[in-house]
């Protein structure tokens, strides 16, 4: 596959953290007019209350209109697990297309399966405005941005290159932070690799990275931006000389001990709907479910 690769076009990035989830949202603006894409927003949720708020899609909706912004693109990087996309949300307050990796309806069929979802829930992507192929391309407006299907954290991972900056989602972390797990239902640690060394071979390595989330280990500072150079001189998974086989096993290894993620069951719920919450049953009340014993 061949890739429009244009690092000379750099487009202005700014970054939302969110606290409560490690999230990064980020809205992108080509520099050479009011157009942008709203990166992996987050919708708040009060788990134990069953409360919903949008604190944090508020604050990209204000910047986006202080700044006299047009929102092209809204784009999630594959369905989360850790936390609830506002897509539907900010583009009813400012427009703009979803869209997400064309490998979602493989996320939908398995969770359709493990929510016990009816057959009003569609399994095709349909909640989306676009599903992206690898090496599909789409304008912000003068900047043609492109994708790559970098899969293993889950199938429908894409990572999303525009100009000199790529948004990998969960692909990769901060270097001493190396990699996300890959024993969600659907995830492989051999093609997660395999996605991870492509991202890194492909692109240049002054390439601009943004990550999706950031812990802070070892009580450093959270940060969200390294570079193609950064990672393949110093991911503590997978740098330059980690073998595939290396890096399967400890990724195998590692993921038994890590407990699922705390709202791991509304996100997939509402993050294969693009956003929306299931429907109201027949009392107008809205339900997320809890599978026991499923995950």
């Amino acid at each position: 596959m061949s890739y429009p690769i244009d690092i000379a076009v750099k487009p202005e990035v700014t970054p939302f953290f969110d606290p409560e989830t490690n999230t990064i949202s980020y809205v992108v603006k080509d520099p050479s007019s009011s157009s942008c894409a709203v990166i992996d927003s987050v919708m708040d949720i009060d788990y134990a209350a069953g409360r919903i708020s949008y604190k944090s899609a508020d604050l990209i909706i204000a910047y986006v209109r202080r700044n006299g912004l047009q929102v092209d693109w809204l784009i999630e990087t594959h369905a989360h697990a850790d936390h609830l996309s506002a897509a539907p949300y900010i583009q009813q307050q400012l427009g703009g297309k979803l869209g997400i990796g064309e490998h979602i309806v493989t996320v939908q069929e398995t969770f359709g399966e493990v929510f016990n979802e009816g057959t009003e829930f569609k399994r095709d992507g349909s909640q989306f405005d676009r599903l992206f192929k690898d090496g599909d391309t789409y304008s912000i407006g003068n900047i043609t941005a492109f994708v790559m299907h970098t899969p293993g954290h889950t199938p429908a991972c894409t990572t999303h290159v525009i100009g000199d900056a790529a948004f990998t989602g969960d692909t990769l972390f901060m270097p001493d932070a190396g990699t996300a797990r890959a024993d969600f239902p659907g995830g492989d640690a051999r093609t997660f690799y395999r996605s991870v060394r492509k991202l890194l071979e492909t692109l240049p390595p002054e390439t601009r990275l943004f990550l999706c989330h950031d812990y802070g280990p070892d009580g450093r500072e959270i940060r969200w931006e390294t570079t193609v150079r950064e990672e393949r001189m110093h991911n503590i998974h997978v740098r330059d000389g980690v073998s595939e086989n290396s890096f399967v096993k400890m990724r195998e290894a590692r993921d038994k001990t890590l407990s699922m993620p705390r709202l791991i069951l509304p996100s997939l719920q509402v993050n294969t709907r693009a956003g929306h919450l299931p429907e109201p049953d027949k009392s107008g009340k809205t339900f997320l479910k809890v599978p026991i014993n499923t995950l």
